[in-house]
């Protein structure tokens, strides 16, 4: 199925797996070093920028990115003052003005604006320091919209088990690039990560009990553990769902985006969302 590029939904449900590989030949581009700047710039703007970062994976030629972007109007400007000051770093002086804000606002509720803050400034550090020029991100990033909730949660399990289908570790946690080996070393509560996923068993839970859940989830998905907690659901084999979809969700959720498409593009044939087999009530486009 072909993917849509740049098609964003203005809804609060509506989160994003993002997705970008490099340009340099070979599966071991982003060594350690690599992956420690990106990790480092990715909290840095995900504390600048209108966005909740669910989670992350750094591999060897690419990353995984989970987020949704908040709406611009639930800042003061005295946030966005704070957050242009953090961007921009406490010694330079910034005369804020009317326009500016509106400017900003745009900005830093824009998807696409984040990504490629994140991916511009990398190419620049990497670049700069051994010594080349060119472009270091093979293209565009993908990008697959994931309601919040039950997809959100299978999505999350499915990025943090990339280090683990890639046969680095046997664990996620033992993975210090992605989100569940982060949280297990840094601790919840002390982090860019949300653990907000819409879902009611999660809502009442403490930031601890959450990341359990979290974790009982994964080790389910991926068969890690007690084989009586695994769900025969297992997450080793590439899911092109997650990666190559344009929408998963609800039934409800998913025909929405296919109508919203449907009116940006001016399409004439209706596209039919799929069930997604072994998902409980989800579905695709």
């Amino acid at each position: 199925m072909p993917r849509i590029p740049r098609f964003f939904m203005n809804d609060p449900r509506a989160a994003y797996h993002v997705i970008s590989r490099t340009a340099l030949p070979g599966h071991d581009v982003l060594g350690y070093e690599e992956k420690e700047h990106l990790l480092h710039l990715i909290s840095w703007l995900s504390q600048v920028y209108f966005v909740e970062v669910y989670g992350f994976a750094i591999m060897g030629n690419h990353f995984h990115l989970l987020c949704r972007m908040l709406p611009e109007n639930q800042f003061s400007d005295e946030e966005v003052k704070r957050r242009i000051r953090l961007y921009y770093g406490e010694k330079r002086k910034i005369f804020f003005y009317e326009e500016m804000f509106k400017k900003w606002r745009k900005r830093l509720g824009n998807l696409s604006r984040y990504v490629q803050d994140i991916k511009q400034r990398f190419s620049r550090w990497y670049n700069k320091r051994v010594d080349r020029k060119g472009y270091f991100w093979a293209d565009r990033f993908k990008s697959v919209i994931i309601e919040t909730g039950e997809a959100l949660l299978n999505c999350l399990a499915y990025i943090e088990l990339n280090p683990v289908r890639a046969g680095i570790v046997e664990k996620p946690e033992d993975y210090r690039w992605c989100s569940l080996g982060y949280r297990a070393r840094i601790g919840t509560g002390k982090n860019f990560l949300s653990l907000d996923l819409g879902l009611p068993r999660y809502e009442e839970k403490s930031e601890k009990e959450r990341f359990e859940l979290l974790r009982e989830f994964v080790y389910g998905k991926g068969g890690l553990g007690e084989p009586e907690r695994e769900t025969g659901e297992k997450f080793r084999q590439r899911i092109r769902y997650f990666t190559e979809s344009l929408a998963i969700g609800s039934k409800s959720f998913v025909e929405e985006t296919v109508n919203k498409l449907k009116d940006l593009l001016g399409l004439k044939r209706k596209r039919k969302c799929k069930a997604l087999k072994n998902f409980g009530d989800l579905a695709l486009i």
